[in-house]
Parts: C-alpha cells; structure tokens; sequence
C-alpha cells in the first residue's frame, strides 16, 4: 500500500476539508475569544460535517435521487443543533446570535461542497465582521443597546456584579 493511498480519502478532496476546517475556524475563533458557546472546535466540524454530508449526497446522485433534499436535511438538523443553545434564563432568551452563527456555519460548508471554497471563505469573513462589528457598533451607540439588548447586559452586569461579592 502506497502513502498516496494511505493518505488518500477520495472521493473526498482534501483542499475542500481544510477549507471547510479553515472557515469554521475563522468563524470560531472569534466565538471563543469572546466566550460563546460555538467555539473553534464546534464551528471547524459543523462546516466539515455539512461539507461531508452534501459531497456524499452528490456522489450518490442518480437520475431518481435529488441531492438537495440532503442539503435541506442538513438545514432542518442545524436547526435543531441550534434550537439546542438557546435558552430562557429570567425572562430572556440567549444564545439567539450562536444559534444563527451554527445555521451560517452549515450554509458556508454547503458553499464548499458544491464547489465555491474561495466564496465560502469570504463568507466566513462576513459573517465574523457582522458578528464583531455589530458588538463594536453597540458599544459606541446607545440607540442599539435598547429593548432585549440593554435587558440582557442589565442582566450581564448583575450576574457579574453578584459573582463578584460572593
């Protein structure tokens, strides 16, 4: 047995499994230096997991099959991932912006899988200036730290506020 074969995961394709394990990264670092629950680890395989599940939904391919039934499969089963890190915690419910950071993450390893790595890794890039620009934004204007937003970091600073007496 040659090393090519040793290393070889064919049909898969290597270039597409360090794409989808470079955006996932870049999309979870972000989330892990800021201590969400979607950190680098989570984010590297949801992209990964989609970008497997989609490529072997197109190999499997025949003129009776319909590979994106798979990528809508793919959507419903995110969504559950994602149902599963909000939660309700006096009157507010978090984990909204992970939840939806897993869906784009899924959307990203679609990208890749039919083919588009350079759009996919662009998209990351998107995605992780949307979520720290947004935080950036809020910090410099008080009009978007309104309504939920000023409840839950009313709600941040008593929990540190209490953590901190104890």
């Amino acid at each position: 047995m040659s090393l090519v074969e040793v290393f070889s995961i064919s049909p898969f394709d290597w270039r597409a499994v360090g794409t989808s394990i470079m955006c996932g990264t870049i999309i979870g670092i972000e989330r892990q230096l800021r201590g969400k629950p979607v950190g680098i680890r989570t984010s590297a395989l949801i992209t990964l997991g989609t970008y497997i599940f989609i490529a072997a939904s197109m190999l499997v391919s025949t003129s009776a099959t319909d590979p994106t039934r798979i990528i809508g499969q793919v959507i419903t089963g995110i969504g559950f991932i994602g149902a599963g890190v909000m939660l309700a915690r006096d009157g507010m419910v978090l984990g909204v912006t992970s939840a939806a950071t897993i869906w784009a993450l899924a959307s990203i390893g679609v990208c890749i899988a039919i083919g588009y790595d350079l759009i996919a890794i662009k998209l990351s890039i998107v995605v992780v200036v949307v979520l720290a620009g947004v935080d950036i934004l809020e910090d410099y204007s008080q009009a978007l730290r309104r309504g939920v937003h000023k409840k839950y970091q009313d709600w941040m600073d008593k929990t540190k506020s209490n953590t901190m007496s104890e």
